[in-house]
């Protein structure tokens, strides 16, 4: 059972260094204000379903909400197209599959490495505080809002084209699709991962494990296990959390 923090979902006002945060007023041009005390109360979460007004337009309050589901409908055939044109341009259905594999264990490194260094960067202006929650903070606000969980499609087409680019340096024509489209797979599978262990109720030990250390992640340990659909680099690059921490019914 997620662990409720009271003094958060009694008040409706929170106060750091003089500024309130409004919690039913629009947040995200509210965050910026805090300056220093931003990092500590974003890590202060609301462990409630509620999804807070983000923005006064309804325009832009719009965007920032994604059903779980939009995502597979929309990158699932983007994956399928990409996975095909290597097909098409002479790979085997061998090399195709293996390529899709290294792209999925690619997304892994991809996963932790974002998720440590750019989602929990260190911020105090008004402005790196005020993307930093777009980005990931409101996630560990309000970690159980249901509609801020996976990655709007919208953000995610930005984001894709880097890595594109930078797997076209690397990779041959031919495999180039087949490596992104594995990575793209990667990241559905991470998305839907995500979600499923935040509102999911799994019955099978290995996703229960998964939910346990994720929200071991948003409930006690923070800056340790960083993780989504495996603890690998976890291990690897040790910021697993202390076991005594992660074994705790949550």
């Amino acid at each position: 059972m997620v662990p409720h923090c009271c003094e958060c979902i009694c008040l409706a006002k929170m106060v750091a260094e003089g500024f309130t945060v409004d919690l039913n007023k629009p947040l995200v041009f509210q965050v910026g204000h805090l300056g220093e005390a931003y990092q500590e109360w974003v890590h202060q979460p609301i462990a409630t379903k509620e999804s807070p007004r983000f923005f006064e337009s309804n325009f832009w309050e719009f965007l920032t909400r994604t059903r779980w589901w939009v995502i597979p409908l929309v990158w699932l055939p983007v994956v399928g197209w990409f996975l095909s044109r290597s097909l098409i341009l002479g790979c085997t259905v061998l090399e195709l599959f293996l390529m899709t594999l290294f792209g999925i264990f690619v997304w892994t490194l991809l996963e932790y490495i974002l998720h440590r260094f750019l989602f929990h960067i260190q911020t105090k202006t008004y402005w790196g505080n005020t993307i930093h929650y777009l980005l990931h903070g409101c996630h560990h606000k309000h970690p159980m809002d249901g509609l801020r969980l996976v990655f709007p499609p919208a953000a995610t087409a930005v984001l894709l084209f880097p890595f594109w680019s930078l797997i076209k340096s690397l990779a041959t024509p031919a495999t180039t699709p087949g490596i992104f489209g594995g990575g793209l797979l990667g990241y559905v599978l991470y998305d839907i991962t995500h979600y499923y262990v935040h509102h999911g109720h799994p019955t099978s030990n290995m996703i229960k494990n998964l939910k346990k250390y994720h929200l071991n992640h948003h409930f006690r340990i923070q800056n340790k296990g960083f993780g989504i659909t495996s603890s690998i680099w976890d291990k690897v690059f040790g910021t697993l959390p202390p076991s005594n921490s992660s074994k705790k019914s949550l």
